[in-house]
This record gives structure tokens, sequence and C-alpha cells, in this order.
């Protein structure tokens, strides 16, 4: 992910070249799937360090989430934020406004927790990644990724122990056995492999 960062500024022309010669933006993720619907939304802490260190400051960046997304109306199918990055499952139609959501709701909590915190000019957040949802398979998967990853990345020992997971909503919308039987239908293994680090 910080690759980049590591590259001589000779190697960061060229690169940037290259991108740019294929049409792509000189350094942001190319959007490039914009017909579908629905979306695994990630974003990450910058260096993944962990500024969402307290259940208070995961429910502001939820409420304001689900502020942002309702208001626009954008679906939110599920969700998990963690104390370094967050998961969302949405079903969309414009998919163009997401930039600007993503950089007003990153844009108020960096400022309220470098207030909070007396610091001047932190980067908070890293950019945001999009990953179209292709088929029901996928979607189930997704799902039970969103959900297991607290247990994935050692915040918890189950999925249920974590707050800021929709786990919970599902839980009481379609009980245990529902969840279950997804986890087995639905396999997560390799899902997401490296991408989210």
């Amino acid at each position: 992910m910080y690759e980049y960062r590591k590259l001589t500024p000779k190697q960061k022309a060229e690169l940037v070249e290259h991108r740019l010669k294929r049409g792509f933006p000189p350094h942001s993720p190319p959007h490039q799937v914009r017909n579908r619907s629905l979306y695994l939304l990630t974003s990450a802490c910058y260096e993944h360090k962990c500024h969402l260190n307290s259940e208070s400051r995961r429910q502001q960046l939820l409420d304001l989430i689900f502020e942002k997304f309702i208001t626009n109306d954008i679906e939110i199918l599920a969700w998990v934020i963690l104390p370094n990055h967050y998961h969302l499952l949405v079903h969309l139609i414009n998919f163009d406004i997401l930039s600007e959501l993503f950089r007003q709701i990153h844009g108020a909590t960096s400022r309220k927790w470098n207030l909070e915190e007396n610091i001047t000019g932190r980067k908070i957040w890293c950019k945001w990644n999009d990953r179209a949802i292709r088929s029901e398979r996928h979607y189930y998967t997704t799902l039970n990724y969103i959900h297991y990853n607290p247990v994935k990345h050692n915040w918890a020992n189950s999925p249920y122990n974590w707050v800021h997971s929709s786990v919970h909503w599902y839980f009481q919308e379609y009980g245990r056995q529902w969840l279950r039987d997804a986890w087995v239908e639905y396999p997560v293994r390799d899902y997401g492999i490296d991408w989210d680090k």
C-alpha cells in the first residue's frame, strides 16, 4: 500500500508517466466499474494507525457515515468499524458522489479528532477504495468477510464480540442459524488477502 514512498524520484516519475499513458490518474486507483449498484467500500487510517481508538470515535464515524449516505440515497447493507479501518457493503445509484461524501466524512472526523488531541495538520485517513460486487456468491462472501473482520485482525475472538458491526443487526433480523448457514455456504477463505493491509 505504501510502496510508492519507497521508490526513487526517477521511479516515481516513470510510474506516474506510465499511469498517465494508460489514461489513469497519476496516483489514485481508477474507479472503472461504474455500472454496478453493489460495492464493498473500504477506507483505512493513514499508515493504518489506530485513530478509531475508542468506541466513541467508532460510533461518531458510523453515525456520520449513515447520515451522509442515507441523505444521498445510499443503502448501507453491512458494515464494520475497526480501530484503523472500516468496510461498508452498499447499494447505490450514483457512484460519482462517493468521493465527495468520503471527503466530507473524513474531513469532519480529522478536524474533530485532531482538535481533541490538540494536533494540527495530522493526516488521519488514507484514500478509500471500492470493489464492485459481481454475483450473489460475491455478495454473501463479502457480507461474511465484513462480519469476520474483527476476528481476522485480532480485535475480537468472535464477530459477536465486536460492537461496531452489522452482525448484530443480521442476528436480530435473521437469527444465528441464518448467519451460520451463510458462513458455511459462502466461506471467506482467502477473500481480500493482501488488499486491505
